[in-house]
């Protein structure tokens, strides 16, 4: 029978009707994306030529910056979603980085309907590897070890932004548009609603039942409870969301509960590959 869930910790409610996957095309499968043509790759050791000049490398011979000889590599995205210089949107980086006020939070006259200001911030491309592979699930443990150190570095780089926000989206229909690994960072000057939403039910919860942790408390239940672990080890837990909002949506928390992601802690490498190749078998 279709449930009506509620997400304890996004507040979100979500309709899971699991019997409409046996519905005619109601599977799902990832089309072949085409291999990478080395000699196109922008990203490939020794065509660092081809990209903007690196902000940050992990190196691994002290080799010089804009050359071959690294294994994690970061450098400005070409077609940014945020801009560093708001002198062109008019007006001064102070106010730009505050952001439009929100017109229904205007106390007295009529508000400003489209409220606007230029998007300052940091948008990076973060290189996985100096090798052509499409997906993290690809890369030696250790290379994938490199990379999510170097995701942490990048987001500890942007400590006094508002919000940090990492993504890995690999393949088209994801929106990659080039097909080599790669992160995205997003430093943004405001914190997104659904993220502020966590914040406030974690501080309720934790109110509520005299300083627990909301996700601690989740993963607990999930692990008793067994029905939704998609694999476990002492790093970390990767479970389906109990109001998952899609199809194969999988979580990745640490055993030891830590505010952030780029504090010091395990990584939980092993994991994330281990989920990475059971979606691949899965999905293709």
């Amino acid at each position: 029978m279709p449930e009506l869930r509620i997400d304890a910790l996004t507040g979100l409610r979500t309709i899971v009707a699991s019997e409409r996957a046996d519905r005619p095309g109601g599977s799902l499968r990832a089309e072949p994306e085409a291999p990478i043509d080395p000699a196109t790759d922008p990203f490939l050791e020794g065509h660092e030529q081809l990209t903007p000049p690196e902000i940050w490398s992990d190196r691994l011979d002290g080799s010089a910056e804009n050359g071959p000889g690294w294994a994690v590599r970061v450098v400005p995205n070409l077609y940014p979603a945020l801009t560093d210089d708001p002198g062109g949107g008019g007006g001064d980086r102070a106010s730009a980085e505050a952001g439009p006020r929100d017109p229904l939070a205007v106390e007295r006259g009529d508000p400003d309907l489209f409220p606007a200001r230029p998007a300052v911030g940091a948008h990076e491309v973060i290189v996985n590897a100096p090798v052509a592979v499409a997906s993290l699930a690809e890369l030696e443990p250790a290379q994938a070890a490199r990379a999510m150190d170097a995701w942490r570095a990048r987001m500890r780089a942007h400590a006094d932004s508002s919000y940090v926000h990492l993504i890995v989206n690999e393949g088209r229909r994801a929106g990659a548009s080039l097909p080599h690994t790669h992160a995205q960072l997003y430093a943004l000057p405001f914190v997104p609603a659904g993220v502020a939403r966590e914040r406030e039910r974690c501080t309720a919860h934790a109110n509520r039942t005299h300083g627990r942790d909301l996700l601690a408390d989740i993963v607990q239940e999930e692990v008793r409870r067994r029905e939704r672990v998609v694999a476990i080890d002492g790093e970390a837990v990767a479970l389906c969301p109990f109001a998952s909002r899609a199809p194969f949506q999988v979580q990745i928390v640490p055993r030891a509960p830590r505010p952030r992601f780029e504090d010091d802690g395990p990584l939980a490498t092993s994991l994330l590959l281990d989920v990475l190749g059971r979606l691949r078998a899965v999905l293709g």
